[in-house]
């Protein structure tokens, strides 16, 4: 049984995907953890009795500091953490006490469009005006620069015809959707090793 942890910025639809998608005999989320109170995906977790953290790197009245939240991870023996439209950049500190053991889902083709701003419809913007013909999403491990850690698992969209950034949007979020889950049942199954520098799953 993988035990994860969800990070959550907003809607929380890929969230709502490893929730709905992954079988429950292979993963639990123990926690999920935003740097906002208002979003929707803080609904989600409530409405599923998923327990919430809210964090923070300034001091804000019921928000936790990093530091404090690898304690509490490690406490509820978390596996894996899910960067899952978290728009925050995780600190050095917390990438150390986790090495390896976070991934993040990317809204573009990767090394392509990521990077400092590189986020939500800022992403999509940018492919849309490159006039690339594909896009598509990235799954990487998360280290300490902004959408550079190792390529784990990466899916392809057609965007040839499209006529806005936000019709790119809509192509790629279903993707997210598939591959995220796919990757996260295959590290419950122990089907992702780093080989020669490179990420392999096997099948």
């Amino acid at each position: 049984m993988l035990n994860i942890a969800v990070f959550v910025s907003g809607r929380g639809s890929n969230l709502r995907a490893i929730y709905e998608k992954v079988p429950k005999s292979k993963v639990v989320i123990s926690a999920v953890v935003s740097d906002k109170k208002d979003c929707k995906a803080i609904e989600f977790a409530k409405e599923k009795n998923i327990p919430v953290y809210f964090v923070s790197s300034k001091e804000k009245e019921d928000f936790i500091s990093y530091f404090k939240l690898i304690d509490e991870l490690k406490r509820l023996n978390v596996d894996l953490i899910v960067l899952a439209g978290f728009l925050k950049k995780i600190p050095d500190e917390f990438v150390d006490a986790f090495e390896n053991k976070i991934i993040n889902i990317h809204p573009a083709l990767l090394p392509s469009f990521g990077g400092k701003g590189m986020y939500g419809i800022y992403v999509h913007q940018a492919v849309f005006n490159s006039s690339a013909k594909v896009s598509g999403a990235t799954v990487h491990f998360v280290d300490k620069i902004y959408d550079n850690g190792k390529i784990i698992a990466q899916r392809a969209v057609d965007i040839e015809d499209v006529k806005s950034p936000e019709e790119i949007a809509e192509r790629v979020l279903k993707i997210e959707h598939e591959l995220l889950p796919y990757v996260v049942e295959k590290f419950a199954d122990n089907k992702i090793k780093i080989e020669n520098n490179r990420v392999l799953i096997l099948e």
